[in-house]
């Protein structure tokens, strides 16, 4: 259940151009947070920015009591939170949404991240035992490759794509998932990133009968499930209803989710 709580940086790293990994430390947050939820910041000092941002928890480590949050600067609210230095205070609420299926039937595993998309997954990632674990991570340009090394490490094989081809395969991620499913059996899909590259995630699964979760990256009003600015659409039988993704995700199966054209 999400509580409300002061957090104390520890750091803030700057990963690439305008990306930044934030170290907060919070032992009433990491004692019961889960792989896949976020928490809400408030992103001022005052009342200039009054809605919260939400970001999902990069890494939890619960013996030091800290959490790790990836974003990139997109406005003056995450500007606010690039400027935190060590010692500052942070006005959170979190952990909130649902999280990821960790089943232990599954043996095989993909997980394919676009952008900062890859932030959730790699707690994801850490957390997945006893499975063969093949990483796909998708980027702009090789200027914004992050993290190579942290999953290269708990992934047995990782592979990294950028759109112009700078670094790594050329061109979207998503194309080079597809021809590696192609000879390759996975028990699940796992992804976050960019809404057009989770449909056509959500497809090529469809396509492949495998089993898929993705973790939808939405604006949020409220955080809570009072306001309707994250409803996404979720098939109800031969229907459908807006469900919220702040309260009812941010995961979802992803034969769940209906993708407006």
């Amino acid at each position: 259940m999400a509580r409300k709580f002061t957090g104390y940086v520890i750091d803030n790293e700057i990963l690439a151009k305008d990306i930044f990994r934030l170290k907060i430390e919070s032992d009433s947050l990491t004692q019961i947070a889960n792989v896949g939820q976020f928490v809400n910041i408030k992103c001022s000092n005052g009342l200039e920015h009054l809605l919260r941002r939400p970001i999902s928890l990069m890494d939890v480590d619960k013996e030091n009591g800290t959490f790790d949050l990836g974003f990139q600067v997109k406005g003056e609210g995450t500007k606010f939170l690039s400027e935190k230095k060590k010692g500052d205070s942070l006005d959170i609420i979190g952990p909130s949404g649902n999280y990821f299926d960790l089943n232990s039937d599954y043996k095989k595993v993909a997980i394919i991240g676009g952008g900062i998309g890859v932030f959730p997954l790699y707690y994801l990632l850490k957390n997945l035992k006893s499975c063969k674990k093949d990483v796909f991570l998708g980027f702009r340009q090789k200027q914004y490759v992050i993290m190579e090394d942290e999953f290269k490490m708990f992934s047995d094989d990782l592979y990294i794509g950028t759109d112009d081809g700078s670094y790594g395969y050329k061109g979207f991620i998503i194309n080079y998932f597809k021809m590696m499913l192609e000879k390759n059996r996975y028990d699940i899909i796992y992804a976050c990133g960019p809404t057009l590259m989770l449909k056509g995630i959500s497809n090529l699964a469809k396509d492949f009968n495998i089993n898929c979760q993705i973790s939808l990256e939405q604006r949020m009003g409220c955080g809570i499930g009072a306001c309707l600015v994250c409803a996404c659409k979720i098939k109800m039988g031969k229907q459908w209803e807006y469900k919220h993704v702040c309260k009812d995700g941010p995961v979802f199966w992803s034969d769940e989710v209906i993708f407006d054209e």
